[in-house]
């Protein structure tokens, strides 16, 4: 595993990528941080009234709280590409598609991205069930790899340089990062799992 992990943070305000050597998260977790067990990504294919078929991936994921204390719920999860184009879960994606998924995964218990948020408690009975959803614009990704933050309370502050010499900071999150095995293309995956190729955590 590489010591130090290269972030590129795409700042549209003033039109610059920049690149800077962000922090590895600590080797024993120092703030909460709760269970995460992540289900297969998948790839469907869904009837949306008015526009036809459209493709979405999607994952569903088990989450815990044993942290100690209880904890404000609210992840985020973002898919990339590997092409310079990420997409955050839930952007895009019609009803239609949210309701195929759900009738697909067959858990009564599921919550969508939305519906999720709020305080988790302690303890296995209080776990909870989730899905998030992507449109897919891509057919013939480069790479397929997700990330979800939201897991962790722990934060680390970097510094850089702007284009006007003045220091800035910014403030990243423990991410669990999920690196799944691309078949070339994804139009014929229908339904059968991405391999998952490497799971780490990250400061993102």
């Amino acid at each position: 595993m590489l010591q130090r992990t290269v972030v590129i943070m795409f700042l549209a305000g003033f039109g610059l990528v920049l690149g800077a050597l962000a922090p590895e998260p600590a080797p024993v977790p120092t703030r909460w941080q709760l269970e995460i067990e992540p289900g297969p990504l998948r790839v469907v294919s869904v009837d949306i009234p008015n526009l036809g078929p459209r493709m979405f991936a999607y994952m569903t994921y088990r989450v815990e709280n044993n942290s100690g204390q209880d904890v404000l719920f609210a992840p985020s999860f973002e898919l990339s590409d590997g092409e310079g184009n990420v997409v955050r879960s839930g952007r895009d994606v019609p009803q239609a598609a949210n309701a195929a998924v759900f009738d697909l995964i067959q858990n009564p218990l599921a919550e969508d991205q939305i519906s999720i948020i709020g305080e988790l408690t302690q303890g296995k009975e209080n776990g909870k069930d989730g899905y998030v959803i992507w449109i897919l614009n891509d057919m013939n990704p480069q790479a397929m790899t997700v990330y979800a933050a939201g897991f962790s309370g722990e934060t680390a502050t970097v510094e850089i340089k702007g284009a006007d010499g003045k220091p800035q900071r910014f403030i990243l999150r423990k991410t669990l990062m999920l690196d799944y095995q691309v078949p070339g293309t994804l139009e014929g995956q229908r339904l059968r799992p991405l391999g998952l190729r490497s799971r780490s955590w990250i400061m993102r």
